[in-house]
């Protein structure tokens, strides 16, 4: 946030303190002043105060002075003390104190609120008015008491409403600052909240990319190199073959994860290639047929143009087919089936293994990642034996055909 304008200004806001007891200084300066000056010079019309009485006056005057203190913390105790001391040292020191209350209903209506300051001010005139009575005996006045009324409530009430209304001004533009304030900061802290959302979120499809690329390169390796090994005595020329295709794969498992794992790194720059799609599904049902899959793909319909939802399709055909080639012992028959309609696409892959102990899809995160992709187009997806032998599993995104490109 930008700093407070003015060195004087920033000043006084990193010390309230200091500047509250200024004030009640200042106050309490002025009014003992003004009291021994009352009682050292003796009018004709007045009377003059006992000594015990003005050193009464002037401990009243002192007690609500200290009250000022609290003017930002609690700024009603200031208001009645002002209300309480006013009355009090009225009659003691023979005049009435109008700087008191003005002083503490500015510090409400800064600090407070504004209809807190309405109301203060509404107790305060009448208030004042019987302090100036107070103050000034009836015996030596010729207007009586609607005379002295008028002359010393009117101006207390006309000069404290002066006061209320710069105080309003002055504290609901404080109160607008300040919720400004507030709200940017809270809408930055959202921001970073966010941010922070994203970043997991970006770090999960990361990790679901990882998974698909590990487990489908791996089982491919691990496949080809058991039958590499299982043929080698018998035919050398396949079984090198067979290891060659191990070592594609597994360079181009190592060129996936850089790419994937330097999306991370900020100080790399990863090297930009496309991601797979429905194109490439020929090219993976081809790598799992070498691996010894005996796979059927069958495609109908216009592929959608969405590149998300084309990747989803690839990822979920290539989890399924590791499944199956990690679980399935022995099929003889495996097909896809991926078929686009008009606002949605299903994606059926069969085998006809005998079940193993683990079943396919039901465990792992390749199951989740798929429950996840496919969520995010609100479809189903369904994993289970099919009746006679094997395992089916039926995936179905929903979308919009008419935002494909």
């Amino acid at each position: 946030m930008p700093r407070t304008p003015g060195v004087i200004r920033r000043f006084w806001a990193r010390h309230p303190r200091l500047t509250d007891s200024l004030i009640a200084i200042g106050y309490w300066l002025g009014a003992i002043g003004l009291t021994l000056l009352t009682a050292a010079v003796p009018r004709s019309e007045v009377t003059p105060k006992p000594i015990p009485m003005v050193i009464a006056g002037l401990v009243v005057l002192t007690i609500a002075a200290g009250a000022l203190l609290f003017r930002r913390s609690r700024p009603w105790i200031p208001v009645f003390a002002a209300w309480a001391g006013t009355l009090a040292a009225a009659p003691l020191i023979g005049f009435s104190d109008l700087a008191l209350i003005p002083i503490a209903v500015y510090g409400l209506a800064i600090y407070r609120s504004a209809r807190a300051a309405w109301i203060a001010y509404a107790a305060s005139v009448p208030i004042s008015t019987i302090a100036y009575l107070l103050s000034s005996p009836t015996d030596n006045t010729d207007t009586g008491i609607v005379g002295m009324t008028l002359d010393g409530g009117v101006p207390a009430a006309v000069f404290l409403l002066i006061v209320v209304l710069v105080a309003i001004n002055i504290g609901n533009r404080r109160r607008y600052v300040t919720a400004l304030i507030d709200r940017a900061a809270r809408l930055e802290r959202e921001r970073e909240q966010l941010a922070r959302l994203a970043a997991l979120d970006e770090r999960s499809r990361i990790a679901r990319e990882m998974h698909d690329i590990v487990s489908h390169s791996l089982t491919v390796m691990v496949t080809l190199a058991e039958g590499s090994a299982a043929i080698a005595p018998e035919d050398a020329e396949r079984a090198r073959d067979g290891m060659r295709r191990v070592a594609e794969t597994g360079r181009s498992a190592l060129t996936d994860m850089r790419r994937m794992l330097g999306v991370l790194n900020e100080n790399e720059v990863a090297e930009l290639a496309p991601q797979p799609g429905v194109v490439d599904l020929h090219e993976l049902v081809e790598g799992f047929r070498t691996a010894g899959l005996p796979v059927r793909f069958v495609s109908r319909g216009q592929e959608p143009g969405d590149p998300a939802l084309q990747l989803a399709v690839y990822r979920i055909v290539q989890e399924s087919l590791t499944n199956v080639l990690k679980h399935a012992l022995g099929p003889a028959d495996v097909e896809v089936d991926v078929r686009f309609r008009r606002g949605s696409t299903s994606i059926v892959v069969t085998d006809d293994g005998a079940p193993s102990t683990e079943p396919i899809g039901t465990g792992g995160h390749g199951t989740v990642g798929m429950r996840e992709r496919v969520a995010v187009y609100g479809g189903t997806l369904e994993s289970a034996p099919c009746p006679t032998r094997g395992w089916r599993l039926a995936a179905t995104l929903n979308h919009d055909r008419s935002g494909d490109a």
